[in-house]
C-alpha cells in the first residue's frame, strides 16, 4: 500500500470514522432541509386556507350564485 505525504500507516480506523462522521452530517442535513420543506409547505397551505376563509369561499354556499350564472 502506498501512502500519501503525512498518511501514516495504520490510519485506517481514522478514515473509516471520518467517513461514518461525514455520512452522519450529510443525513442530518437532508433531515433538516426536509423537515423544512415539511414546514414551508405546511404554512403555505395554511396560508392559503387562511386566505380561502377571509374570502369566504369556505362558507356553504359559497360560489353557488356564479354555479347558476354558468348554466
Amino acid at each position: 500500500m502506498v501512502f500519501a505525504p503525512g498518511e501514516k500507516p495504520g490510519s485506517e480506523p481514522e478514515e473509516a470514522k471520518l467517513q461514518t462522521t461525514s455520512r452522519q452530517i450529510v443525513q442530518n442535513a437532508i433531515l433538516r432541509a426536509v423537515q423544512q420543506v415539511s414546514r414551508e409547505s405546511q404554512s403555505r397551505r395554511r396560508d392559503t386556507r387562511a386566505g380561502d376563509t377571509a374570502r369566504g369561499s369556505l362558507r356553504p354556499g359559497a360560489g353557488e350564485s356564479a354555479k347558476k350564472h354558468e348554466k
